[in-house]
């Protein structure tokens, strides 16, 4: 496997946690919509965000990848929206992961803020559909990479 490096160079001087999320099985689409969303939010804030996507409470707007996605109520500024809930306990675990490294390395937990978050393509899974005829179309899985890096505020 080709070594991913971290899009971010540290300059918080060590009071920063990273943790990092490789071949995810989620849709990158849905990734860079969700990371846009979080970034810069404290730790605390951007859980409890994510735990209302995953209840259908609160929508995540789709402002780049918004072709014939549906307007949501909840939403301030931006009507289309949607509530990719796989995508976001995914990227919540990763966010828990980042959390126990910043309670590891000594940092105070109740002050984090989400410095850098991104997300990039990972590589895609390939796979087949059979069809009419004895034919086969393409059924694949593309994979993402989901890289956190949390610091004191």
């Amino acid at each position: 496997m080709a070594k991913i490096e971290y899009a971010y160079t540290d300059d918080y001087n060590g009071k920063t946690a990273k943790a990092i999320g490789r071949s995810l099985k989620i849709s990158p689409k849905h990734a860079v919509e969700i990371c846009r969303e979080i970034r810069g939010m404290k730790l605390e804030n951007a859980k409890e965000y994510l735990d209302k996507v995953t209840q259908m409470e609160e929508p995540v707007a789709f402002k780049r990848h918004n072709k014939k996605v549906a307007h949501r109520k909840g939403l301030k500024g931006w009507p289309s929206g949607r509530y990719p809930i796989k995508a976001v306990r995914q990227i919540l675990n990763v966010l828990k992961n980042a959390e126990a490294n910043a309670e590891y390395k000594g940092l105070d937990t109740e002050n984090l803020k989400i410095i850098h978050i991104s997300s990039h393509k990972g590589y895609v899974i390939r796979g087949w559909t059979p069809r009419a005829f004895g034919r086969a179309s393409p059924f694949n899985t593309p994979t993402t990479h989901i890289q956190i890096v949390i610091g004191e505020a």
